[in-house]
C-alpha cells in the first residue's frame, strides 16, 4: 500500500512537471498557428518590370524580413488594374492577400462601369506607402520649350496638339486631364495599352507631349531623348529640382500627385490589420528604402489604416468631381 500511495505521488509530480512545461510552451506552439503562418501574397495589377512592380517587390522582401514568413508578388495586369483589384475583393479577408494599389483604385469605379466595387467599403485599408510627381514631357525636338509655349499653340489651335497616356484612368491620364480642366486647352487624348508602348512614339514624334512617372521621364530627359515642361506636383521635386512645377509655369493651382498603397479585403481582422500596418509603417521607415523612394522622386508615407482610409475618401471626391466635368466616362 505504501509503495503503491509513493508510486501514485510519483506520478503525480511528474504530471503536475508535465502540465507546467506543457504551459511553458504553449504560447509558443500558439504563436505557430497565429498569422502568419503561411505565404502572404501582394498583387500588382501592372506587369513585371515598371516602376510599381519593383517597388512592390521591395516591399514583398521587407515584409518577409518583418513577419518571419514568405511574401510573393503575383501580377495580374488588365483593364487598368481592375482585374486585379476584383481578385483581391473576392479574397478571403485572412490578411495573406494584399493589393498594392494606386490613385486608380479611386478613379476605375468612376469610370469603368465593370468596375462595380466602392474603393473603401469593399477593401480594408492597411496604409499609403508613396506619393508622387508624374512629369510633363515632349520630344526632343518639340516646338514647345515651356509650358506658356504648349499653353500659347494649344488655345491657338484647338484640337491640334495631342497627348499619350498609358490608358483611360491612369495617372498619365488623369494628369493631362487636369492639365485640360484648369487651363481650358482642348487637346486630342491617345490612349495607349501602357507606358511602355506610349514611350517609342513620343521618342519619334508621333505623339506631342505626355504625362510619365518622374523616374521613368526625367531618366529619358537626362538622356536627351526628351524635353521636361513641368512635374505634376504644385513644389518642385527634390528628385529634378531644375524642372519647374506645372503650377509655377503657367497653370496656377495645378496638382496631380501619383500615389500608392496597401489594401486588403474588406473585414479583415483587427489584429491582423495592425500587424500589417506596423509592417508597412516599418518598411516605408527603413532608411535604405527611404532613400530609395527619394532618390527616385518619391514622397514616403506610411500612414495609419484610419488616415488611408480619409485619404481615399477624399481622392475619391476630388477626382468624382474632375471626371464628371470633364465627362469621363466609358459607356
Amino acid at each position: 500500500m505504501i509503495q503503491f500511495k509513493q508510486r501514485f505521488q510519483t506520478l503525480a509530480l511528474a504530471a503536475t512537471a508535465l502540465g507546467i512545461a506543457f504551459c511553458a510552451t504553449a504560447p509558443a506552439i500558439a504563436q505557430t498557428t497565429e498569422f502568419p503562418n503561411k505565404t502572404i501574397k501582394i498583387v500588382i495589377g501592372f506587369t513585371p518590370g515598371g516602376a510599381t512592380d519593383t517597388i512592390g517587390r521591395q516591399i514583398a522582401i521587407s515584409f518577409s524580413k518583418i513577419l518571419g514568413q514568405s511574401v510573393i508578388v503575383e501580377n495580374r495586369p488588365g483593364a487598368n488594374g481592375n482585374l486585379a483589384t476584383d481578385a483581391v475583393r473576392r479574397s478571403p479577408p485572412d490578411g495573406y492577400t494584399l493589393f498594392y494599389t494606386s490613385i486608380g483604385h479611386v478613379t476605375n469605379p468612376l469610370i469603368y462601369p465593370d468596375a462595380k466595387y466602392d474603393p473603401i467599403k469593399d477593401f480594408t485599408p492597411i496604409g499609403q506607402i508613396l506619393s508622387g510627381p508624374n512629369i510633363l514631357v515632349v520630344p526632343a525636338n518639340s516646338k514647345f520649350k515651356t509650358v506658356k509655349d504648349l499653353l500659347d499653340y494649344a488655345r491657338a489651335n484647338p484640337g491640334k496638339v495631342n497627348w499619350a497616356s498609358s490608358g483611360i484612368g491612369s495617372s498619365l491620364h488623369l494628369s493631362g486631364l487636369l492639365f485640360m480642366q484648369l487651363s481650358g486647352v482642348d487637346m486630342l487624348h491617345i490612349p495607349y495599352k501602357g507606358a511602355g508602348s506610349l514611350m517609342p512614339h513620343l521618342l519619334a514624334g508621333t505623339v506631342d507631349l505626355a504625362f510619365p512617372n518622374l523616374p521613368t521621364g526625367a531618366k529619358l530627359v537626362d538622356q536627351g531623348l526628351l524635353q521636361a515642361l513641368g512635374v505634376t506636383t504644385k513644389t518642385r521635386s527634390s528628385a529634378a529640382p531644375n524642372i519647374p512645377s506645372i503650377a509655377e509655369a503657367g497653370i496656377p493651382g495645378y496638382d496631380m500627385s501619383t500615389w500608392y498603397g496597401l489594401v486588403g479585403p474588406a473585414n479583415m481582422p483587427a489584429a491582423v490589420l495592425q500587424l500589417l500596418s506596423k509592417a508597412a509603417v516599418q518598411t516605408v521607415n527603413e532608411p535604405e528604402f527611404k532613400e530609395r523612394l527619394i532618390a527616385q522622386g518619391f514622397d514616403p508615407k506610411g500612414s495609419s489604416p484610419e488616415e488611408f482610409s480619409a485619404f481615399i475618401q477624399a481622392e475619391s471626391v476630388r477626382w468624382g468631381a474632375i471626371l464628371k466635368e470633364m465627362k469621363i466616362k466609358i459607356e
